[in-house]
């Protein structure tokens, strides 16, 4: 997840890397973050950033921005539109990311 114009988090699945330790306390943002978690973990993991890093090509290609490709990434689209509702991987149905493509 990104802070202004650089990244506060990232998953390396299972796990979640702050760069700021004041981060800790971000409900919002580990929301972010365990909604990759379970994006990979659904996807078994590598197919996961091997699609990851292929969007973000393709949105790259489209857009010419970073930061435009990066938030338009399926992924990305899933958890920002989802991080606000602490109650979403409690419902979310399985594979939730393909609407966002």
């Amino acid at each position: 997840m990104f802070s202004g114009r650089r990244a506060v988090a990232i998953v390396i699945f299972p796990f979640i890397f702050l760069l700021d330790q004041r981060y800790r306390q971000d409900r919002y943002l580990l929301n972010h973050e365990n909604i990759h978690i379970r994006q990979a973990a659904e996807m078994l993991v590598v197919p996961f950033y091997i699609w990851y890093g292929i969007e973000f090509l393709i949105r790259y290609l489209q857009y010419k921005k970073f930061r435009q490709a990066y938030l338009n990434i399926s992924f990305e689209r899933e958890a920002y539109r989802n991080e606000k509702n602490l109650h979403y991987l409690k419902n979310r149905k399985l594979w939730a990311f393909r609407k966002y493509v």
